[in-house]
């Protein structure tokens, strides 16, 4: 029969050797003391942890611990995570096992909470390789844990310019069929939808705007474009196409009037000169006014300008003629003039012909107060034309085709008559050769006063030979 014990006497000591069964059978919290509220989350086997000779301190074993290592690694109850520890969750396990704490089996980035730099910054951990692009530090925006390589590349994320990967080697670069630009890609084109591009920056773009601005590859000139070359940039600019900042004239291949007609463009003023539409005969594109003249495009009369007011007009000096300048002048050498039209003077021969202002009478030429026109003519000046006047007869048309001076013996207008009693017949001359014959009027009493116009008498003529 089992031994029963007073009140007062003390149970004696459980042997724990004895003890065949495991700590909880017994050490469950009801038939004997069980884990405390505070004990960490374990398994019941109080053994891989415990002794019976000495319960405490306990030499601690991992594997039997089913609770989180935080549980207990949380810096109170014991040492946590040091002040270096990489952001993460607290899943301890995921990385670390319990018998090799350090350093970690492996990382399982899913239990990472920072960046990936934080660690993989070439410190800590692997960072970026030499020849990485250059990009921004958030490696998971194109990387994942589980299969770093080959990265899902997010553009996004790239600080450097396109052309660093994007030039032919590394990435596909710009097509054979690219407009000839610069190597910044980005200032047309983004990132997520390639092409078309967004836009087109024209400060990029290298080749002449007729490389792409052709009518085929993009827009080119209207129908109603003046007549030009295709140096567009010399007039337009890529910020402000129309309109135009300036007509570089140099460039321009239709006359001046193609667009300087008033109506495309300012044309000639009212108040113009009349001349032809061929306005760079006499302008220029770099300094309009004043203009370089030329007059052989000038339709008017010299006078329409050349009028004192408009333009220099006839000197004070210059002869009395009409307003005809051209008829004696020519444009391109206005003076000494080519030729004088003596059917635009009006004044008198003598008037320029005095031997200064234009040749007069030579040192021999008969002394005679007439003018010039009396005898000679401005369309052939010799021979001339002279005629005695108040005459019956021509003195000169003498068989002896006498010399001026055989009458005009001092070379000038006054005749040295031999007989001036009968002047001006031919008794004048002939009165001494006069014969006092029968057939003469008065026979031998005839007198010269009677007879003195030999040809009026019908007898004779002076042309005879013989008189």
């Amino acid at each position: 029969m089992p031994q029963r014990y007073g009140c007062n006497r003390q149970r004696p000591a459980v042997d724990h050797i004895q003890v065949i069964g495991t700590c909880f059978s017994c050490h469950n919290g009801t038939i004997a003391s069980g884990k405390n509220p505070t004990h960490i989350t374990s398994g019941d086997n109080c053994d891989d942890c415990h002794l019976s000779t000495a319960w405490i301190p306990a030499n601690f074993d991992h594997t039997d611990i089913t609770g989180n290592c935080f549980d207990c690694h949380n810096g109170t109850d014991a040492t946590g995570k040091g002040p270096n520890h990489i952001s993460t969750t607290n899943l301890c396990v995921d990385c670390h096992n319990k018998v090799v704490w350090a350093p970690a089996d492996m990382v399982d980035h899913t239990q990472v909470i920072g960046a990936c730099f934080s660690c993989h910054n070439g410190t800590i951990a692997t960072g970026k390789n030499p020849a990485h692009v250059t990009s921004s530090d958030t490696c998971d925006d194109c990387h994942t844990t589980v299969a770093w390589i080959p990265a899902n590349f997010d553009h996004a994320n790239i600080v450097d310019s396109c052309f660093t990967c994007h030039n032919g080697t590394t990435a596909t670069g710009k097509g054979p069929n690219h407009v000839n630009t610069t190597n910044v890609c980005e200032d047309c084109h983004n990132n997520v939808v390639w092409a078309p591009p967004d836009t087109v920056d024209h400060m990029q773009v290298i080749g002449s705007c007729f490389t792409c601005h052709n009518g085929t590859d993009a827009l080119g000139k209207d129908p109603n474009h003046i007549n030009t070359s295709n140096v567009c940039q010399d007039c337009h600019n890529t910020n402000a196409w129309t309109p135009a900042d300036t007509v570089d004239h140099t460039q321009v291949l239709g006359m001046c009037s193609s667009c300087h007609n008033g109506t495309v463009a300012t044309g000639k003023h009212p108040a113009h000169i009349s001349s032809g539409d061929n306005c760079d005969d006499c302008h220029t594109t770099v300094a309009w006014v004043p203009a370089n003249f030329d007059h052989a495009n000038i339709t008017g009369n010299c006078f329409d300008c050349h009028n004192g007011t408009d333009a220099t007009g006839k000197g004070p000096t210059h002869p009395q003629t009409t307003n005809v300048c051209e008829d004696c002048h020519g444009t391109t050498v206005w003076s000494p003039v080519l030729r004088v039209d003596h059917t635009q003077v009006i004044g008198s021969c003598s008037s320029c012909h005095d031997g200064v202002t234009a040749t007069g009478r030579n040192p021999g030429h008969f002394v005679s107060p007439k003018e010039c026109n009396v005898c000679h003519d401005t369309m052939a000046w010799i021979p001339h034309n002279f005629m005695h006047t108040g005459l019956p007869y021509e003195p000169l048309d003498h068989r002896g085709n006498f010399a001026c001076t055989r009458c005009h013996q001092n070379n000038s207008e006054a005749v040295n008559w031999p007989n001036p009693t009968f002047q001006p017949d031919c008794a004048g001359c002939h009165a001494n050769d006069f014969e006092r014959k029968d057939k003469h009027n008065g026979g031998e009493n005839g007198t010269v006063s009677q007879n003195r116009n030999c040809g009026g008498s019908g007898c004779h003529r002076i042309s005879d030979n013989e008189f």
